[in-house]
């Protein structure tokens, strides 16, 4: 990657809450994130469906329905605060400074104008002056750039006479239109067989290389992050239960939950015989949140009685680990031994 340490960051999101009021009372969507993010730099944002990874990218950029959606905190995006911007002005760094992959391509996509025509609209929203061969001379530009074959006649194809792989890299090549400094990507290899897959992350570490963008990578696949990321952040229930980099978390894991996503992966050096250890239950309703630690009715180390069930847990720095942070009540000495002894030779951590 082409960031320093010293780089500040370019996007930094502090204490987010994200709710949604409904009949069936206040969804609880995110209860204070907080992260950050260099240039050149790629986060993994990890968790189960519903743990609040999509809503938290949609605030960063601008997406809910500000009539149903409460977000208080802080998004800074080189240096402007998001939170509480007027619609026009998100409107003109959407695109620009700040772009979004998203997960589904072909519901994203229009299906009754061809991909040049929406990638030129695409530029000439922040090119007002740009003409219009201008505009497609970038659209089939980026159409190449993202391995778009024959870019110049594909341009005036239709969405649906894309495969899903080809799909997804005009969608990559519509948020790199204008070179954003944030790229945000929202399980952008679902439902795409491992070979295309392997190709678009890739591409996206390619074209982060040349763009030198932050990049948010949204998955459920710890396999995904492994390969791409720089820092990962583990969410469960609309909170940051881990976070540090990809050899911290990914290696030596100190949540309960980290071990579950962990150890429910497939592994090439484990037995073939050994069945996998899925994570019991299901994740909790974000209108009725479990007290004390979210994860604690299907944790199989909580303290209980105790404060797993009575207090929610701070994301606290570990003793021993410069950045490496968890959200677990259970004592760093027990976490390290259970680790070790039960965890260390499953998924991903090989």
């Amino acid at each position: 990657m082409n960031t320093t340490i010293e780089d500040p960051p370019y996007l930094r999101v502090v204490d987010l809450k994200v709710r949604f009021d409904t009949d069936d009372g206040q969804v609880r969507a995110v209860e204070g994130v907080n992260f950050t993010v260099r240039k050149g730099q790629t986060l993994g944002i990890v968790g189960e469906s519903g743990s609040g990874k999509s809503v938290t990218s949609l605030s960063i950029m601008g997406l809910h329905d500000a009539r149903r959606t409460r977000i208080s905190g802080e998004i800074h995006l080189g240096g402007r605060q998001l939170v509480g911007m007027p619609e026009p002005a998100l409107r003109k760094l959407r695109g620009s400074d700040m772009a979004m992959i998203f997960q589904d391509p072909l519901s994203a996509l229009h299906p009754y104008y061809t991909v040049g025509k929406q990638l030129v609209e695409a530029y000439q929203v922040h090119h007002p002056d740009a003409s219009r061969a201008e505009a497609r001379k970038r659209a089939v530009d980026m159409l190449g750039r993202v391995g778009i074959p024959q870019p110049d006649r594909r341009f005036s194809s239709y969405p649906h006479e894309f495969s899903g792989g080809m799909r997804q890299r005009v969608m990559i090549a519509m948020a790199l239109m204008n070179d954003p400094a944030l790229l945000i990507a929202d399980e952008p290899t679902t439902a795409l067989d491992v070979t295309v897959q392997a190709q678009i992350l890739d591409l996206l570490e390619d074209l982060q290389r040349e763009f030198n963008s932050a990049v948010i990578l949204i998955t459920h696949d710890m396999g995904v992050v492994a390969q791409v990321a720089d820092d990962v952040l583990v969410m469960y229930a609309g909170r940051v239960i881990e976070y540090g980099t990809v050899e911290q978390v990914l290696r030596e894991a100190h949540h309960p939950y980290t071990w579950g996503l962990l150890a429910s992966i497939p592994s090439l050096h484990g037995d073939a015989e050994v069945d996998l250890k899925p994570i019991k239950g299901n994740p909790p309703s974000l209108i009725n949140v479990p007290t004390g630690c979210a994860f604690h009715p299907r944790c199989a180390y909580a303290l209980v009685p105790g404060a797993c069930v009575d207090v929610v847990p701070d994301l606290l720095e570990l003793s021993s680990r410069n950045g490496h942070k968890v959200a677990c009540h259970l004592p760093e000495s027990r976490r390290v031994r259970t680790y070790e002894e039960d965890i260390a030779h499953v998924g991903v951590a090989q």
